[in-house]
């Protein structure tokens, strides 16, 4: 499994955010422009918290297996890469919806925030790409705690 790399996703938010911005330009010289779910910054938020619990308690069940505690459970190889690929599959959607709607909300900014309703889609669109982000930061968090220690014995041998 490849491992998500910062600038993918940074690309990502960049590239969705322009033509977010481009085409909030074109729907609001059209008409009015679609509003800014309330509910998008608190989905993020919880998909970010499931991320990070889920994280947590891989780590803390890998330690106790590490130190071999006593009734400690192991875990297993196929939870850990479903939990990573979940966590792959996050931080991509959240990177591409955190660019939509930082685009959004740059053009609000620019378009001007006189009116109230607007002023408050403007909020909406910066705490969605705050929690964006943090869905981005708990992916990364959970791929860094499901990787596997290097294999340093076998790095130097030849194949027999």
């Amino acid at each position: 499994m490849k491992q998500l790399h910062i600038k993918v996703l940074v690309g990502l938010f960049l590239a969705a955010g322009a033509l977010a911005w481009a085409g909030a330009r074109l729907w609001d010289s059209l008409g009015t422009l679609p509003r800014v779910p309330v509910a998008a910054p608190i989905v993020l938020a919880l998909i970010a918290a499931v991320l990070t619990a889920t994280a947590l308690s891989i780590r803390s069940r890998l330690r106790a297996q590490r130190e071999r505690r006593e009734g400690a459970k192991g875990v297993d190889p196929l939870v850990a890469a479903r939990a990573v690929v979940f966590g792959q599959a996050s931080a991509l959607v959240a990177a591409l919806v955190a660019g939509l709607y930082g685009g959004v909300g740059i053009f609000l900014l620019t378009a001007g925030l006189d009116v109230a309703t607007r002023r408050d889609q403007a909020i909406y669109a910066g705490f969605s790409v705050l929690a964006g982000a943090a869905v981005v930061a708990a992916a990364l968090f959970l791929e860094r705690v499901c990787k596997l220690p290097e294999d340093d014995d076998h790095a130097g041998a030849t194949p027999a």
